[in-house]
């Protein structure tokens, strides 16, 4: 069984890699340079971390290593080796391959392939000439640094190239140390109110209708800046005849815009008539490659809204369901809208609506309040070790307790569970920050294959360039790092490769103790939503409890989810008569079970006057009768509300108009930059 457990978990973690980038990109539509590169990244990082507790598990002290006074009163146990022994001299060569590899991936590969991949080029040769033009400072930097280490080397002799590289693995991990902290502070707060959130499912559904305000908001703006593009592109292709030499680069433009936008653009196109040469008004081929990336750009953009606003829709239906059916004495949970799907042995036989009646109004609440004590006591013993690890004598760590006491016995099974909850706890709050955080829409992170090449392969730059440092901090908690600890301890195979911190004392006895105990300053300043408050002054609305803007985004989304709701039943009811129409099958035992979830879901507002006019109001209008009471009832709308714009469809998903119209956003266009962190 040597190295069995190497091989396997080499495998999970692929596998684990795999199934998040699917998640999170597009297999069929992203280049394969993209995911390959962003599934690398992953895979290594997530590899340190799975590994580590390998390489910890391999370095326990001999029986003669054990104090004498602990050994005359309990006799050791005897030293058997474990099933997840590595042979020697396998841990360091993995390691400098992983570690090497993503090092080169996060300063020097993935950079190039973020400009590659976003590039609007044409050809091979013009995205790898853009990419090297917009990394030409960052490279230059990099060999800028490392030639004067090379001429500081030279000059002084006693140094060697071995201490060089400590001096640039140093360097690495300092940088990643700063971010580190940031992201843990955040993530150690942040992860247990969330869960203790989800259990209170009143603020839930507040947030939610909270969400989606700013969504709508931004989803019109996405399909606004869609239609300019797409406009422009239209201008450009009716002025590019087909025998023009640029002809090639607005055929590969316009397979990039939508199927509608593609056939509109189509039928308006001549292709007969033959350019003039004596015109000087055709655009050049540099104002072709920018609009190419500004179409890439905003197709993604209106997709990616498209979709989340669907998730969000189901989200908000679902709690809504939750909150009506937590008063059911039949204790059978009753969905609003059933699905068209036949139901599968799971939904039949195991999660039957009794079932989920308990699981969703009853134990999921007290599951979520459970996991976040849990968690909350996992978060305040990281923040007192990292405060206290340097303390050897007497030890203050809780973690390095842990594993010096499961030392003593050589429970090796032991100390790899407790090494790895421990550090996947650590990786779990810096990570799910990383997947949390949004940066303008320069860096974002969206599920359901939404995810663009840009912010993938950025994700994939900081997992590189965190996960050292983390492991680091993490060897350091249980006093495994003995450049910290000062302890003669075997080093593990993971902190030989990164050299001796000695090099730099001032790094090593200074930086790397105390710099960790401003998670002290960010979880007080996160528990206390301070970055959030800042961000609300600043005009960039977030979900503040006594924020009157706040009210008024929640009212703003529940009138959105509700108009969502009421095109949800019109579709399900086309999809009733069709099926009718097809097959000869009415269902009307499906048909009477919708019209009674949805009659009673109706009934639940309080405002039934407003809502018999909103149905009248955004329901099709096939007589002139209806479109007069249309125009009779627009004064029961916001006065933002702008009539000119309303469509046939309540919720058009593919013209820029929305909800009968272009219902703006009470808050300023700048709320969309940031999500709710």
């Amino acid at each position: 069984m040597s190295g069995a457990a190497l091989g396997i978990e080499i495998v999970v973690v692929f596998f684990l890699a795999l199934f998040l980038l699917h998640r999170y990109g597009d297999f069929r539509k992203q280049q394969r340079m993209v995911l390959f590169g962003t599934l690398l990244a992953w895979y290594l990082c997530f590899l340190i971390v799975f590994i580590l507790p390998l390489d910890v598990s391999t370095v326990s002290p001999e029986p003669s290593s054990v104090p004498h006074v602990l050994t005359s009163v309990h006799p050791p146990q005897p030293c058997y080796r474990p099933w997840s022994y590595i042979p020697d001299g396998i841990m360091p060569v993995f390691w400098r391959v992983v570690y090497w590899t993503s090092q080169c991936l996060t300063w020097l590969l993935l950079p190039f392939m973020q400009s590659y991949a976003r590039s609007g080029g044409f050809s091979i040769t013009g995205k790898i000439k853009t990419a090297l033009i917009e990394n030409a400072i960052y490279y230059g930097t990099y060999l800028l640094i490392f030639g004067s280490l090379l001429i500081y080397v030279a000059v002084h002799p006693e140094w060697h190239l071995y201490e060089l590289q400590t001096i640039g693995i140093t360097a690495a991990n300092t940088w990643g140390l700063f971010l580190l902290v940031l992201l843990l502070g955040y993530g150690l707060v942040e992860i247990p109110r969330s869960y203790w959130n989800a259990s209170r499912h009143g603020h839930l559904l507040i947030k939610t209708y909270f969400k989606a305000s700013k969504l709508m908001t931004e989803k019109a703006d996405a399909e606004e800046n869609l239609e300019d593009v797409m406009e422009e592109v239209r201008k450009v292709s009716e002025s590019i005849k087909y025998n023009h030499p640029l002809r090639k680069y607005i055929d590969t433009i316009l397979r990039k815009c939508p199927l509608d936008y593609q056939e509109k653009m189509g039928r308006n196109m001549d292709d007969y008539e033959d350019f003039d040469d004596k015109q000087n008004t055709y655009p050049s081929e540099k104002s072709l490659v920018k609009l190419h990336k500004q179409v890439i750009y905003a197709v993604q953009r209106h997709n990616r809204t498209r979709v989340q606003w669907q998730i969000l829709l189901q989200q908000a239906i679902h709690l809504e369901d939750v909150a009506k059916n937590e008063t059911s004495s039949t204790h059978q949970f009753v969905h609003s809208f059933q699905s068209s799907e036949p139901a599968g042995w799971f939904s039949r036989y195991v999660y039957t609506p009794t079932v989920e009646w308990y699981w969703e109004c009853l134990l999921k609440r007290w599951f979520y309040r459970l996991l976040s004590v849990v968690l909350t006591l996992f978060s305040v013993a990281v923040v007192w070790s990292e405060c206290t690890f340097f303390s050897t004598r007497p030890v203050l760590s809780l973690f390095a307790v842990f594993i010096q006491l499961a030392e003593r016995d050589y429970n090796y099974l032991y100390i790899e569970m407790a090494c790895f909850i421990t550090i996947f706890f650590l990786c779990t709050c810096v990570y799910s920050t990383v997947f949390r955080i949004r940066v303008f829409n320069y860096y974002y992170l969206a599920s359901h294959h939404q995810t663009d090449a840009y912010s993938l392969q950025f994700s994939g730059m900081l997992f590189c360039r965190l996960t050292p440092p983390l492991c680091l901090n993490f060897l350091g908690l249980i006093h495994m790092d003995s450049a910290i600890s000062h302890q003669k301890k075997e080093p593990t195979a993971y902190t030989s490769i990164m050299g001796s911190m000695r090099v730099l004392s001032f790094i090593a006895n200074g930086f790397y103790i105390y710099y960790p105990m401003l998670i002290v300053i960010l979880c007080i300043a996160t528990y206390f939503s301070l970055g959030t408050r800042c961000l609300n002054l600043l005009g960039f609305q977030q979900f503040m409890g006594d924020s009157e803007m706040t009210s008024d985004l929640i009212d703003e989304g529940k009138e959105l989810i509700r108009r969502g709701e009421r095109q949800q039943h019109h579709t399900n009811v086309s999809v009733l008569q069709e099926w009718k129409e097809r097959y000869g099958n009415p269902r009307e035992d499906y048909a009477a079970r919708n019209r009674s979830s949805h009659e009673m879901k109706e009934t639940s507002y309080s405002d039934s006057v407003t809502s018999s006019s909103s149905e009248a109001k955004y329901s099709r209008s096939g007589s002139r009768a209806e479109r007069d009471c249309i125009e009779l009832l627009q004064d029961a709308e916001p006065l933002d509300f702008n009539a000119d714009s309303l469509t046939d469809d309540p919720l058009d998903t593919e013209s820029g108009r929305h909800a009968g119209g272009r219902y703006l956003s009470m808050s300023s266009s700048r709320s969309r930059i940031f999500d709710d962190v």
